[in-house]
């Protein structure tokens, strides 16, 4: 039977990778607790400005204050659902702890995968570098790259420079863009333009599958600060401010 969504993997492993991906997002919305959601203290003042200069309502304003938080987690697993879909192409497998995210079932290939090209600091590119090189050096015919989803531009190139005041270079170790890497490892140049334009679909099937059956977590930091809006009939605001700044002269009288 040929597949309804992509030519390079199959339906029933790209419906697993964003079932994967929809369960990161309620655990991560989940183990936003009021509790964590508060820890750095929230600026009652900031709220109030955007809501009025923006002309947000206070509800929507929280709700995405709320996705902001927890923004850093998901932009993990939108990286982690990438190694996923790359790891069931014909002929590639992923890592699984084993320190390179997907390699060929030959070796000839080696790669790390970072959603964005910003997310290491030079440190972390120096460990990898060092990593990439290791396993260059034990599989002689292996090429081994810096994978970045999210890249400035559409390339394949050498990975050599300076890092931490150190010169760098290996002639089997590259750094590639997102598109170029879903274009090598399919065969098919525009491999990512294919899966982007497909995802709604998948996405909007994926849900209907589940329907009623949606998996559920324990009520995130929304419904906590919802409960206790309904016992003390205050705004969401004002709700939110006491619970920072209750101990403040004056906002006791919230």
């Amino acid at each position: 039977m040929s597949n309804k969504y992509l030519r390079f993997i199959s339906d029933e492993h790209l419906l697993g990778c964003v079932h994967n991906l929809y369960t990161a997002y309620l655990k991560a919305k989940s183990n936003l607790s009021k509790k964590s959601f508060y820890l750095n203290k929230i600026d009652a003042f900031k709220l109030t400005f955007d809501a009025k200069f923006n002309a947000i309502q206070e509800e929507d304003l929280i709700q995405a204050e709320i996705l902001r938080q927890i923004d850093k987690s998901i932009n993990n697993s939108i990286g982690t659902f990438h190694e996923q879909v790359l790891g069931g192409i014909a002929g590639y497998e992923l890592g699984k702890l084993s320190g390179f995210d997907i390699k060929a079932h030959d070796n000839t290939l080696f790669a790390d995968i970072k959603n964005k090209h910003n997310t290491m600091n030079s440190s972390s590119a120096e460990a990898l570098f060092q990593k990439l090189a290791r396993y260059a050096d034990s599989f002689k015919q292996a090429k081994c790259y810096w994978v970045q989803i999210l890249a400035k531009s559409s390339f394949v190139e050498p990975w050599k420079g300076e890092i931490n005041g150190k010169e760098y270079s290996h002639s089997r170790v590259f750094k590639i863009s997102g598109d170029r890497f879903y274009a090598l490892l399919s065969r098919q140049e525009d491999a990512l333009f294919q899966l982007y334009k497909i995802l709604p679909v998948v996405i909007d099937d994926y849900l209907a599958s589940v329907g009623s059956k949606r998996l559920n977590y324990p009520s995130s930091a929304f419904d906590e600060i919802s409960s206790e809006i309904e016992k003390n009939n205050r705004s969401i605001f004002d709700q939110i401010t006491f619970e920072n700044y209750g101990y403040y002269l004056g906002f006791d009288k919230l």
